[in-house]
């Protein structure tokens, strides 16, 4: 039977409420959620189960793979670096990456990277996985790679190239991989239990995921461009399925040799409170650490374009590193920012309510619309926090 513990602060019970309701109604299997209001933590709950071969509970401490809520960790080190004046974003690439000006991109500036609008969401040869875990040669590959479109006139998901690309240019910057970038300017600071390369010494409180069955759809209950979307993911020579198939076999993310190298566009490894505590650093002070000032913040969330997102070809608004929710998505807000992961994980912040949010699950889904159960979260943090005064 799911079980749930933690604690919540008096006014957000609604919350608890929500995330109860997750296992009983909604089919969670094992999960957690954390809410940071003006920097101080007021939900962190925790529940299910973190194994279903073993029947083992989740714990307190029990780390989840984020998938692609790990993007907005990646561009938080290119933001800093950009804040400290060692990184300019309106800069080529190639000015901090030589290799990179190959098949025309010598003029790139490196905020076309952050804002998926640099053309290179795919590889022409998919490298060897091995390859890929070792870092240099993907990234060798994607100095050499065109453009699959002409930079800047559009933008689509670099779902996994982005963090290679990114996390390149922190390297050469800093002269540190992103990952050690991360825990040494971000994670440690703010005392994150999060990860860009797993050590193997925490390997065994890694969540076992399980993909859950997506529901089709009632026969003639999808529109038109959800019709294309989904013949796009059948097609082989689309972008959305190449994008996902740089590598050769494709990446594994229940793979413990995935979780210790560095993929800073999809293996993040947190616990829900550490991802709630990370936006929480971004938009003011967590026990007087912040990591990026209002300045550096603003111009990180600031829309770069908007449309239909030529891989996924639905709607997305990028700014640098953060998504920025559509009026239909749960968390939606004129100053909210932030990033979901595959199959449910979703971290968020909104600095015009103070809120920071982390929500992480080991039972992935994939829907046509927005996740009930970050849904059902969402909505109860907002009927909280409508009734707490600043």
């Amino acid at each position: 039977m799911s079980f749930v513990s933690g604690t919540v602060a008096a006014g957000y019970e609604p919350v608890r409420e929500a995330f109860l309701a997750n296992f009983g109604t909604r089919s969670e299997i094992g999960a957690a959620v954390s809410l940071y209001r003006h920097g101080r933590e007021v939900v962190r709950l925790w529940g299910g189960v973190a194994d279903p071969t073993t029947g083992s509970a989740w714990r307190e401490n029990t780390l989840q793979v984020v998938y692609s809520a790990t993007k907005s960790a990646a561009a938080a080190c290119a933001h800093l670096l950009a804040q400290r004046g060692q990184l300019d974003l309106d800069a080529p690439v190639a000015g901090y990456w030589p290799e990179f000006a190959a098949a025309g991109k010598s003029d790139i500036p490196v905020r076309w990277l952050l804002s998926h609008q640099a053309g290179l969401p795919v590889l022409d040869r998919p490298v060897p996985l091995e390859q890929a875990l070792a870092w240099g040669p993907v990234v060798a590959a994607l100095a050499a790679q065109a453009p699959a479109w002409k930079p800047g006139t559009a933008h689509g998901y670099h779902g996994l190239t982005y963090g290679w690309l990114v996390g390149e240019v922190v390297r050469r910057v800093s002269g540190r991989s992103l990952g050690t970038y991360f825990a040494d300017e971000i994670a440690k600071p703010l005392g994150l239990d999060f990860w860009i390369g797993l050590p193997d010494t925490e390997a065994h409180r890694v969540a076992r995921t399980v993909e859950q069955p997506a529901t089709p759809p009632a026969a003639g209950a999808v529109p038109e461009q959800m019709r294309q979307v989904l013949a796009a993911y059948t097609d082989p020579t689309s972008l959305v399925v190449r994008s996902m198939a740089v590598t050769d076999p494709p990446i594994d993310l229940t793979d413990p040799r995935t979780w210790a190298a560095e993929i800073p566009a999809v293996n993040g490894i947190c616990t829900a409170s550490s991802l709630a505590r990370f936006y929480a650093g971004l938009i003011g002070e967590v026990d007087g650490i912040r990591i990026l000032d209002a300045t550096t913040l603003a111009a990180a969330t600031r829309e770069q374009t908007n449309g239909i997102d030529q891989v996924l070809m639905v709607p997305t608004r990028p700014a640098l590193g953060f998504g920025l929710p559509l009026p239909e998505q749960p968390w939606w807000s004129p100053t909210a920012f932030g990033f979901p992961g595959h199959g449910g994980s979703l971290g968020y912040a909104d600095p015009a309510s103070g809120i920071a949010f982390g929500y992480v699950t080991n039972g992935l889904r994939v829907t046509m619309g927005p996740d009930p159960r970050t849904t059902a979260l969402v909505q109860a943090l907002r009927d909280a926090v409508t009734r707490q005064p600043d």
